[in-house]
């Protein structure tokens, strides 16, 4: 049997408190599965220029505690926190607390870091890509261990946790769900090895998002990297959920003429646009298909979408949980 549906709504900017308790709000109203945001702190300025990546305007651990607050059901989560910006016991101890206090409606995403423009901006080193990586497998297993309420001696290269015990211990039998993503052959290896979900993205080590990354996230690219996956996992792979990031969704009845203005803009013929994963463009009808075709060629059941989720909200009610 196929794992069931679920749908995550993303958001990155808040125009004030009340708009981003309605936006949490009407995720949940609508049937979302997950209310998540980002981990980014720098604002327009020529920085985020150099990233070509649109700005947050809202600090992600706050802002979850928030959105837990003013919720009832929805899993509340970060897409994801980069490592290298939070002190990792600190960053444990958080995570902790918003899964305690929102009653075991946490799902943390963990990443290793990629917006080169940014690190530059806020004065922090970036190192290399292997480096990143075994840091953010080191954060997780911590991560997993502070939910867990463990008696912590931890001494390694990457995390120092000893002479005490975790508290607060997660309310969700094993703790929340970790997601680990990427598009690259290492990251989605480690992913597979430890992570609960597995996020299929873009291969942004260009460190921009004018970059090359959505060449580099086709129908075959994508199929390559749920292969790596599979690497990393070995006997956990059925255990684990595959998720993506649709970036470009749109629901229309005039699906052929969207793709067409879009594909150029992205150097892709229309035909490999349409097929793209990332991409969702068409009637609601014509999405609903897709995404179940395309949940039995990759395997993809948690599929995310950011801004207009009214529009969106019909193909979540026909297929959450089925």
């Amino acid at each position: 049997m196929p794992r069931p549906f679920r749908f995550g709504l993303q958001s990155y900017v808040a125009e004030s408190a009340q708009d981003w308790k309605n936006q949490v709000n009407a995720a949940e109203d609508l049937g979302f599965s997950t209310f998540t945001l980002a981990d980014h702190y720098i604002g327009p300025g020529a920085a985020l220029d150099r990233a070509s990546h649109p700005v947050q305007s809202i600090a992600a651990i706050p802002a979850m505690a928030v959105a837990a607050s003013v919720s009832k059901t929805i899993t509340i989560g970060c897409k994801v926190l980069c490592v290298d910006y939070h002190h990792p016991v600190v960053l444990a101890k958080e995570l902790a607390t918003i899964d305690l206090l929102s009653e075991g409606r946490l799902e943390i995403g963990l990443g290793a870091g990629w917006v080169a423009a940014e690190y530059e901006a806020m004065g922090l080193e970036m190192d290399r890509p292997g480096i990143r990586i075994a840091r953010l497998e080191a954060v997780a297993d911590l991560v997993r261990r502070f939910c867990a309420g463990e008696s912590l001696d931890i001494r390694s290269e990457h995390v120092t946790a000893f002479d005490f015990d975790a508290l607060p211990v997660s309310p969700q039998p094993g703790g929340p769900k970790i997601m680990i993503g990427g598009g690259a052959p290492r990251i989605l290896a480690m992913a597979g090895r430890v992570a609960n979900i597995v996020s299929v993205n873009f291969n942004n080590s260009s460190g921009t998002l004018a970059g090359p990354g959505i060449a580099t996230a086709t129908a075959k690219d994508t199929l390559e990297k749920i292969g790596w996956v599979r690497d990393g996992a070995g006997d956990r792979f059925s255990d684990i959920e595959l998720e993506i990031p649709a970036y470009f969704t749109k629901v229309t009845d005039d699906g052929d003429a969207t793709v067409a203005s879009m594909a150029p803009m992205f150097g892709l013929e229309p035909d490999v646009f349409r097929e793209h994963p990332h991409v969702l463009i068409g009637s609601v009808d014509h999405i609903v298909e897709t995404l179940q075709t395309r949940r039995e060629k990759y395997g993809i059941s948690y599929v995310s979408i950011a801004g207009k989720p009214r529009d969106f909200a019909p193909v979540v009610a026909q297929l959450s949980g089925n």
